[in-house]
């Protein structure tokens, strides 16, 4: 069999299992806290009605209630339907995994169980792919074939640049959907400055006001703690940069492990100042509990 043929048959597996683990988890688990968790974006018209008392008088239509020479007021009812995008960060950081499979892995699965809730809620569904710029843009639609060519682009796509742009991807969600809509973030979040601070706080700040944003972080056990494995190479997933570092001295893992958690919690004070809804999930802990905390807090 040919390789291009080969690789298509092998994508068409995943996508496949991938559809088929999510879609069942959505069906039996989801549905209905994503149905009460994320709501519409307003007050739809229904109909017109008789005047009742009670009835707010700021809801009254004169045209009907001329014609027909007796007060009618609109009945609005909620708007469920929502437009779902998804920001998934598709760096080099996200190929990172100790724990059978990679935070790139486990994002493609939670993006995956978020859109087939919102296709059982007959949500739009877009998606955007970003590294440190927007590497491709799906833009929100129906149906099961555009679900499914998401799922295809998250498990596929290659990425041009290697690094991390955070803010990029917000930017890009504020001034390409103009009206209000359900975001996710996907990312391990890791996008500090030199100083050790979130780079993305400006633009998270204006898309929290435009946008329903939630951020669901995922990280690799193994990135919060170096291990004691003696002299080991180290490289930078993003940048390429590599240097020996001795894993035995208590200080350099000491040193490592305060400049992680001083990130972590610099992350928290910006989620909790702009009231960003999150969770925290790793690639080795069993995410359903994670989405059904961060649906249950809402």
């Amino acid at each position: 069999m040919p390789s291009s043929s080969r690789n298509a048959t092998e994508l068409l597996k995943k996508v496949r299992k991938i559809e088929i683990k999510t879609k069942a988890l959505s069906h039996q688990i989801f549905a209905g806290e994503y149905h009460s968790a994320f709501k519409g974006r307003g007050m739809a018209f229904s109909e017109v009605r008789e005047y009742q008392w009670g009835d707010d008088v700021r809801n009254m239509d004169w045209n009907v209630t001329a014609r027909l020479r007796s007060p009618y007021v609109k009945v609005f009812e909620e708007e469920r339907e929502l437009t779902v995008v998804l920001l998934v960060d598709v760096s080099r950081s996200g190929l990172f995994g100790t724990s059978g499979q990679t935070k790139r892995e486990t994002i493609a699965e939670i993006a995956a169980v978020l859109s087939f809730s919102a296709i059982l809620n007959n949500d739009k569904v877009g998606a955007l792919f970003f590294s440190d710029h927007v590497e491709k843009f799906i833009p929100p639609k129906k149906g099961r074939s555009h679900l499914l060519h998401i799922i295809r682009e998250m498990l596929e796509l290659q990425p041009a640049s290697d690094g991390t742009d955070i803010g990029e991807a917000l930017r890009f969600l504020t001034n390409a959907i103009k009206k209000k809509c359900t975001a996710f973030l996907l990312s391990d979040m890791i996008d500090p400055d030199a100083s050790g601070n979130p780079r993305y706080e400006d633009a998270l700040k204006v898309a929290v006001n435009r946008h329903d944003l939630s951020v669901i972080k995922v990280h690799d056990p193994r990135e919060r703690t170096i291990p004691a494995v003696g002299l080991v190479h180290v490289k930078d997933s993003e940048t390429g940069e590599g240097a020996w570092i001795n894993t035995d001295s208590r200080k350099v893992r000491e040193s490592y492990a305060q400049w992680f958690s001083l990130m972590n919690e610099r992350q928290t004070a910006i989620f909790n100042k702009y009231q960003v809804d999150n969770v925290d999930i790793s690639t080795d802990s069993d995410y359903v509990k994670g989405l059904m905390a961060l649906f249950n807090r809402r």
